[in-house]
């Protein structure tokens, strides 16, 4: 029996031939980085290494006599094991280093340093990352995160000399600012980006002389909220671009992330001391 031409063996046979194909090679996006001269490299991002998923063709899909034994890879062409840890997150480069740095500083969770990724080590290293406006926050230890923790975790908040009032600490030389009261620390260590190379940003002890929640900046046509200028045209405000971004820094003002320009505003006054030491690199 035929219909249009074609026989019930031939369009069995073709439906056998089209069930099934396999394997597929996945690479998660990478983030965006770098602080520039001496810090993360500018424009480098969390560099993931995809790992190849090679698995044979559905065997519930096809009829017993149709299935296929996958063919042996040759010498050249290799295939990666997933690893026997399975987590949510992908194991970065500087794990080790990042487990011990998030360990050193506290308040992200339960991390275990031994180079291993895992559940707990995922969630304390995207908490860090979500902190910091490290993107993507998807818990990988790359040199972003690694750059931004070390930082962080070798602040030496005692060079500040605080006085008794309220003083803003910048450490030029690791990008960190941090606020004290009384020899006390109330806020930080944060991330900062000062002044890049043409436009560094001065070290020495100031005052803040003028404050307004939103300034317009004339020469560069932008608003700079929550504004604190202690030094000429030189203040805190919040960043206008992605804080992390080095290569392109600022034009000597101390950018802070949103939530830290909040801060700053909230304990701030005219009258409140600046310290800033050390001086970035690059510059």
């Amino acid at each position: 029996m035929t219909h249009k031409g074609l026989t019930i063996r031939a369009v069995a046979l073709a439906v056998v031939t089209l069930v099934g194909a396999g394997g597929c090679a996945f690479d998660p996006p990478a983030d965006p980085g770098g602080t520039g001269g001496g810090l993360a490299p500018v424009g480098r991002a969390e560099q993931v290494t995809g790992v190849n998923d090679v698995s044979p063709p559905d065997q519930r899909a096809r009829p017993a006599s149709s299935r296929r034994t996958p063919p042996v890879p040759s010498d050249n062409r290799r295939i990666t094991p997933k690893p026997a840890n399975k987590t949510r997150c992908a194991q970065g480069e500087h794990q080790r280093e990042v487990e011990g740095y998030l360990a050193r500083l506290g308040g992200f969770g339960p991390v275990t340093v031994d180079g291993r990724q895992s559940d707990p080590d995922c969630a304390a290293i995207k908490k860090f990352q979500q902190r910091y406006d490290i993107r993507p926050a998807a818990g990988r230890a790359g040199p972003l995160t690694y750059d931004v923790a070390k930082r962080l975790a070798t602040t030496d908040t005692k060079r500040c000399d605080a006085g008794s009032g309220v003083t803003f600490c910048i450490d030029l030389s690791r990008q960190t600012t941090w606020v004290m009261k009384g020899g006390t620390v109330v806020a930080g260590p944060t991330v900062t980006r000062t002044g890049m190379a043409g436009y560094a940003t001065p070290a020495g002890t100031y005052r803040i002389n003028f404050r307004n929640l939103k300034e317009w900046s004339d020469p560069y046509e932008v608003w700079l909220p929550y504004w604190q200028r202690f030094n000429g045209g030189i203040g805190f405000h919040e960043t206008t671009t992605y804080l992390h971004d080095g290569g392109i820094g600022s034009h000597g003002c101390v950018n802070l992330l949103p939530a830290d320009a909040v801060r700053w505003w909230q304990l701030g006054s005219v009258g409140s001391r600046v310290v800033l030491f050390g001086r970035r690199p690059g510059t």
